[in-house]
Parts: C-alpha cells; sequence; structure tokens
C-alpha cells in the first residue's frame, strides 16, 4: 500500500491529524508538513504504522451495515447522525477551507475531504457506490417559468433546465446518477415559501416526479434537544414504498427540552475577551430603543440561565447580538465557542468536539450548521427503513446471481 500512496493518503486513512502524527512519531509539526508536501519523507516504519492503521479502518468500513456520502458537508452535523446508526461515510464535499479543517480534526476518515462538488456533480462515478445521500445544500434563488412557457418557446424543461446553476442541481444530478436507496436534504425553513413557493414546488417536482422518489418533508424545532429555537425543514426522500412517516414522528414534548443554563460555562471560567465593550454595548442599546419606538422586534437578545436561546446565525461573529448572555454587576457577553458547540449538539453526553480555527471562523461555522440531536432523532428513525431497503436489495442481486448461474448451467446441459 505505501508504494501505491503519497505519505498525505496513507495519513488520511489511517484518520489521523498531522499534528497526531507529530506526537505518536515524536517529530516536529513543521517535519511532518514536509512529509506531507513531499519534500521529504519519513522512516519506513512510520509507514509501516500508517499502513496498519488504515487497513484497520478499511476493514471496519466494510463491516458497517449501509454506505452515505456527506455533501455541502459543513462540519460534520449530518455525518454524526448517520454514522450513529451503523452508517459508514465515504465520500464528503464541503468547499470551505476552514470548514475542512475542522472536519477533518473531528472525524477519523478514510478519504480525504473534497471542494466544489460540481466536479463531482459534472461526474458522478467518480464519487464511489453508497447508499444514502446527507446534503445541507444552499439555498440558492432561482425562479421558474412555467413547463408550458417553455414548451412555446421550444425551450427544455425538467431539472437539467429548471435548477440549472444552482447547488441543488448538483445534488440532484448525484442521485439520478447513483440511485441511492434514501437521502436526507436539509434547509432553512423559509425554503418553502422562497419566491412565492415555485422554488420548493421545482425541487418537490424534480425528486418526486422526475427522479422518481418518494418524498416527505417536516419543519422540525431544536428546542426539545437544544436551548436554541432554530426551525430547519428535512426533506427524506426513499427510492422504494415505504412506512416511514416522517410527520407522524413523536417530537419530545415542547416546553420540556433543556435551558440555557446546561450549556453555559460558569462566569468565572469565561475570559473577558467575550464580554461586550462599552462601545458595543452601547451600540446595540441605542440600535434596540430606535427600533422599539418604531414599533418593531429589532434588537439583541439578552438570556439567562433560564432562557432559551435565539437562533445561533453565522453573522454571530460580528456583534453577538442574537444571543447574549446576562452577566450580573457587568456587560453582557458573547457565547465562546465551546458553547456553541454545546449549543448546537456537537458537544453533547460525553462527545468531545475539537475547534481547531478561530473563534470567528466557528462563529460562522456553529452558524452554518445543523443541531445534531436533530438530525440523530431522524436518523434514529430512518434506520429501519433504510435497512429494509438494503435488504431487499441484496435478496433481489442474489436472486440475480442464482438466476444467472441457473441460466448458464441449462445452456452447458443443453450444449
Amino acid at each position: 500500500m505505501a508504494g501505491d500512496l503519497s505519505f498525505s493518503e496513507l495519513r488520511q486513512l489511517a484518520g489521523l491529524t498531522i499534528e497526531e502524527v507529530a506526537s505518536e512519531t515524536q517529530s516536529s509539526v513543521s517535519t511532518v508538513y514536509r512529509w506531507e508536501r513531499g519534500e521529504t519523507a519519513p522512516k519506513a516504519p512510520i509507514y509501516r504504522t500508517l499502513e496498519m492503521l488504515a487497513q484497520f479502518n478499511t476493514e471496519a468500513a466494510e463491516k458497517t451495515s449501509f454506505r452515505f456520502i456527506d455533501l455541502f458537508a459543513g462540519i460534520g452535523g449530518l455525518r454524526i447522525g448517520f454514522q450513529g446508526i451503523g452508517g459508514h461515510c465515504v465520500f464528503t464535499s464541503e468547499w470551505d477551507k476552514y470548514s475542512q479543517i475542522t472536519y477533518q480534526r473531528n472525524f477519523r476518515d478514510n478519504h480525504p475531504v473534497n471542494g466544489d462538488v460540481r466536479e463531482f456533480s459534472e461526474d458522478p462515478a467518480k464519487i464511489p457506490e453508497f447508499d444514502v445521500l446527507l446534503a445541507g445544500f444552499p439555498c440558492q434563488p432561482f425562479s421558474i417559468a412555467g413547463v408550458s412557457k417553455k414548451n412555446s418557446l421550444g425551450r427544455p424543461h425538467g431539472f437539467l433546465c429548471d435548477t440549472q446553476g444552482t447547488l441543488f442541481f448538483d445534488t440532484a444530478k448525484i442521485i439520478a446518477h447513483h440511485r441511492p436507496a434514501a437521502f436526507l436534504l436539509e434547509n432553512v425553513k423559509n425554503l418553502e415559501r422562497h419566491d412565492q413557493g415555485r422554488t420548493f414546488a421545482t425541487i418537490m417536482h424534480v425528486l418526486q416526479k422526475e427522479l422518481g422518489y418518494h418524498v416527505q418533508t417536516r419543519v422540525i424545532s431544536s428546542e426539545p434537544w437544544v436551548p436554541q429555537k432554530r426551525e430547519r425543514i428535512f426533506i427524506v426522500g426513499f427510492r422504494e414504498p415505504t412506512e416511514f412517516n416522517l410527520k407522524a414522528l413523536e417530537i419530545p414534548g415542547s416546553g420540556s427540552g433543556p435551558k440555557l443554563g446546561s450549556i453555559l460555562t460558569p462566569h468565572v471560567d469565561v475570559p473577558e475577551k467575550y464580554t461586550l465593550t462599552p462601545k458595543l454595548w452601547d451600540y446595540l442599546q441605542a440600535y434596540k430603543e430606535k427600533h422599539e419606538a418604531k414599533g418593531n422586534g429589532f434588537g439583541f437578545g439578552l438570556c439567562g440561565p433560564n432562557d432559551v436561546a435565539r437562533t445561533l446565525s453565522a453573522r454571530y461573529h460580528k456583534d453577538g447580538s442574537e444571543i447574549l448572555v446576562a452577566q450580573p454587576g457587568k456587560r453582557p457577553r458573547r457565547l465562546t465557542p465551546k458553547e456553541c458547540a454545546r449549543l448546537m449538539g456537537f458537544e453533547k453526553d460525553g462527545r468531545e468536539w475539537h475547534i481547531p480555527v478561530s473563534d470567528t471562523q466557528a462563529y460562522r461555522q456553529f452558524g452554518n450548521a445543523v443541531v445534531v440531536p436533530v438530525v440523530e432523532f431522524l436518523a434514529q428513525a430512518m434506520q429501519p427503513y433504510i435497512e429494509k431497503a438494503l435488504s431487499k436489495r441484496e435478496r433481489e442481486r442474489a436472486s440475480s446471481v442464482t438466476l444467472h448461474e441457473a441460466k448458464g448451467v441449462l445452456e452447458l446441459e443443453i450444449i
């Protein structure tokens, strides 16, 4: 294996970061970076150790119950849920370099994190075979003219025309080529209302009518699982009919979810840099007063330990205004990145989440992420139906092989 793969490829198959390789081999990080860039080569025993780890990871992956891909992966929130029910991620695509850093730090992987998904939608055969597709595709604006109008103009219709140039189009092309047993798509709640509902109608038309999947949707709030009001739409599709009922899933009781105090670090342990400056605090108060005078609700959200926070956004790094934590006797503060990891469910029930990027990048990443416990809930609900679909496929394959062998024997007897 070592003769065929570069150090970088072997390191990723072994599921080690550059820092971990440096620690395990008692080498400097700068030395490992030189190995990574191919400027120098490590000694043979280091290669053999990486080969053994890579082989172990590969064999473990082969024992998993299903294979999935993670598109528009962000930092891996969707992946956690489906990895937790026995799935193995065989392909990841995420274009943001800082999100790639966080993703690679938190997942010991057997494949690299690929960049722009469009390279792979143009040639979906580059993506390994998989059973389930996960995608938190961005909602790019696109409005669709009616099919009858396109027909009158002699223009083609269908998703190759209607959604071309959008990232949903790339997702649809990959589904069309690989025909996975199931998929889970995630987006903002507003997707249903975008462009007066035409965007959502087109997406559903593509998934149901053109790709032939059995599709269900539901807007789910994160409040039962984490102390945050965050609503997202989830789109579940199965290639074959199932009894899965997304609307009927019983969500934990409203009002019984955790409160902000469950994720907060004690004030005495929070660095002073997270407390708002006097200038910023004065500005936010004046801004809120101005809008209250006009009768609208724009302004900061001040929270205590018994509250549920507003939605964490990707702009949180700018002023933290949507979720400010009250501090008795002093100005409020932002959440720390670690608190954001807990608020989004990445760090929960003993699961540790590493943050190898700056605070600014971390806030952007968590603000763009999914709430992990919500995905875990959906993955567990989908699990028996995924297993049943794959079991049926294996039976059909076995039956096909048996019939093929029987036909061969019969032909030989005739001869």
